[in-house]
């Protein structure tokens, strides 16, 4: 089985990343997509982050019954901040009859190599890559382990959802309708 491995913050999930894991299971050969919720990306800030349970909770409302996707709370059991290699490193050897590759958007592609070890996960794992708006195209976007996916572009980013959350807009539909309504009864975002 094709496992796709979707890391983000999530915070929160919304819309546009569950149009891109639809479209990589529609369209390519991936067989299932797992939501990596990350509890601290090592080049994000964590105090704007929700706490990883609760995007964790907003993660699997989003998903609903859908049993080709799962949220993945891997990564909470792991020394924090959150290496990609590390995980990849642990699913491998919890799960060694998976063949793992990563999705990613055009945006992370740019800066993919400040991440840690990612020569290593380049020669060992696929990446399935999704546009993103402003792309500079670099040198890896034209690796052999790079898979450009022609999914649709999507600007809609966790950070315009807080941002208007804070400012009292209404943006429901950015996010999946059960999403919403625990975002609205936990207060997430507003203040």
């Amino acid at each position: 089985m094709k496992v796709g491995l979707f890391f983000g913050s999530f915070n929160p999930i919304h819309v546009g990343h569950m149009v891109i894991a639809n479209y990589m299971l529609a369209y390519s050969d991936l067989d299932r997509i797992w939501f990596v919720v990350s509890p601290h990306n090592p080049l994000k800030e964590k105090n704007s982050l929700l706490h990883e349970r609760q995007r964790l909770q907003m993660v699997t409302l989003a998903i609903g019954d859908n049993n080709k996707m799962k949220a993945s709370n891997i990564e909470f059991k792991l020394p924090q901040p959150s290496y990609t290699i590390n995980t990849l490193a642990y699913l491998k050897e919890k799960h060694p009859n998976y063949d793992f590759a990563l999705i990613m958007g055009s945006d992370n592609l740019e800066g993919f190599h400040k991440w840690k070890n990612y020569e290593e996960i380049l020669k060992n794992y696929e990446l399935y890559v999704y546009p993103r708006p402003h792309k500079k195209e670099t040198e890896l976007f034209k690796h052999k382990s790079v898979k450009m996916i022609d999914a649709p572009l999507m600007e809609i980013s966790s950070t315009a959802i807080r941002n208007a959350v804070k400012e009292k807009k209404d943006v429901r539909y950015f996010v999946a309708p059960a999403v919403w309504e625990y975002m609205r009864e936990m207060h997430f975002y507003e203040k």
